[in-house]
C-alpha cells in the first residue's frame, strides 16, 4: 500500500531515494526499482508504477518497504525516510577536505559504523583506507594507469607419443 503524504515530504524523500540508488549503483528506473526491491521483499509485490511514485515523489512507502529499500540500498531507513538529522559528520569531514562537500547517504553510514568499532578495529580501517589512498594517489599521478598483472595459465604438461591410450585400450 502507498501512503500519500505532503507534497513536499514526497519530493525529498523521492530525491534521498535516488541519491541512494544512484550511490549503491543502481539505475533509478522504475522499472529496476521494483524488480529489484521484489527480489528482496517477502510481502506482497510491488509494480513499476507504485516505484515510480516513489521515485516521482507522489508518494513514500510504509514502513516494512522502506526497511527492505534500506536494507538493500545499505542506508538507515531513518535518514532515507526523513534525512539527515544532523549535520556533524558532514561538518567534521568538511574540516579534514573542503573539497568534499556533502557526504552521500552511504558514505554517513559507513562513518556512523566506523565510530562504534573498537580502537584496534578502527587502526586496521585506517590502515587499508590509507593504503588505498596511496594507490590512487600514484594511479592519478602515473602517465600510464597501473594494471594488475593477469595470472598466467598454469602449463599444459605435454603427453609423451606412445604413453595415452585409446578409450576401451
Amino acid at each position: 500500500m502507498v501512503k500519500i503524504v505532503h507534497g513536499e515530504e514526497t519530493k525529498a524523500f523521492a530525491a534521498r531515494l535516488r541519491q541512494a540508488l544512484e550511490g549503491a549503483g543502481v539505475r533509478p528506473s522504475p522499472s529496476v526499482v521494483a524488480h529489484e526491491f521484489n527480489l528482496r521483499y517477502w510481502g506482497k509485490s510491488i509494480t513499476a508504477h507504485t516505484a515510480r511514485a516513489w521515485l516521482a515523489g507522489v508518494a513514500i512507502p510504509m514502513q516494512d518497504k522502506l526497511r527492505t529499500l534500506s536494507d538493500w540500498l545499505k542506508v538507515s531507513p531513518d535518514e532515507l525516510r526523513f534525512g539527515a538529522r544532523s549535520n556533524a559528520l558532514d561538518s567534521l569531514a568538511r574540516e579534514a577536505d573542503p573539497s568534499l562537500g556533502e557526504l552521500s547517504l552511504q558514505d554517513r553510514e559507513m562513518l556512523a559504523r566506523y565510530l562504534v568499532l573498537q580502537p584496534s578495529q578502527r587502526k586496521t580501517v585506517q590502515e587499508v583506507v590509507h593504503a588505498m589512498s596511496l594507490v590512487a594517489q600514484v594511479m592519478a599521478s602515473s602517465e600510464h594507469p597501473v594494471r594488475a598483472e593477469q595470472p598466467s595459465p598454469p602449463p599444459v604438461s605435454p603427453v609423451r607419443r606412445g604413453t595415452a591410450r585409446p578409450p576401451g585400450g
